[in-house]
């Protein structure tokens, strides 16, 4: 089994839980703890210098902002970071996003070993998900495995990601529509473009163009 983990989580009922979980039903016990991003990254890297590396990083996604003011804000901004440096590091998010789309881009984008959605089975879902990540497999959720959730799953193709890029870097519809025709990039129509944004904005539940490049960005789509 682990041992040495990183629980990075901002909740102190849910820290607390975390760690009673792995403690009592898992038997690690060496196990350290953060509030902040900032000081599970500072955590990670003081014991990465030490050679006394972390194993498994159990991160949420999500940290609430406070008077402390934080490099890093997120827990795949936090992924990110320790990834970079040692890229075998098994990582578990355990957050209540139970959206599937969402929780299927982590596992494509950032390649996570585990995913534990917080609620009701949340107790067992830790205990099932450390154990198989542990074993070497990828631990899906319910949410990502149950069939009528895949159906909810937003699937985008090439041109789709593109045209979230080019709204990214602020053009408008008319200008992406002159450079798909310059790129010989079908369809590139006046409509076609207008259904696929269309499409987009319905998809993500976007209110206008800032929050739709927002709510991709946070997914790792862009």
């Amino acid at each position: 089994m682990f041992s040495k983990v990183l629980v990075a989580e901002d909740y102190e009922i849910a820290n607390q839980g975390i760690i009673k979980i792995l403690n009592d039903k898992i038997g690690i016990h060496n196990i350290e703890q953060a509030k902040y991003c900032d000081d599970a990254y500072l955590k990670f890297r003081k014991a990465y210098n030490d050679q006394k590396a972390f194993e498994l990083l159990i991160t949420d996604l999500s940290f609430k902002e406070d008077h402390k003011i934080q490099t890093i804000t997120s827990g795949v901004e936090l992924i990110k970071g320790i990834r970079s440096i040692q890229p075998d590091i098994k990582v578990i998010v355990y957050s209540q996003e139970n959206r599937p789309d969402k929780i299927n881009m982590l596992f494509k984008n950032f390649n996570i070993n585990g995913y534990v959605c917080k609620g009701q089975n949340a107790v067992n879902e830790l205990i099932r998900c450390v154990d198989g990540v542990y074993q070497g497999a990828t631990v899906q959720p319910p949410e990502l495995t149950n069939s009528s959730e895949i159906n909810m799953m937003i699937h985008l193709d090439d041109l789709d990601i593109m045209l979230l890029e080019k709204l990214s870097h602020g053009l408008t519809k008319k200008e992406i529509r002159t450079k798909l025709k310059k790129q010989n990039i079908s369809p590139n129509s006046e409509s076609a473009i207008d259904k696929r944004v269309s499409k987009l904005f319905d998809d993500f539940k976007a209110k206008n163009t800032t929050h739709l490049i927002a709510i991709v960005k946070d997914l790792g789509l862009i």
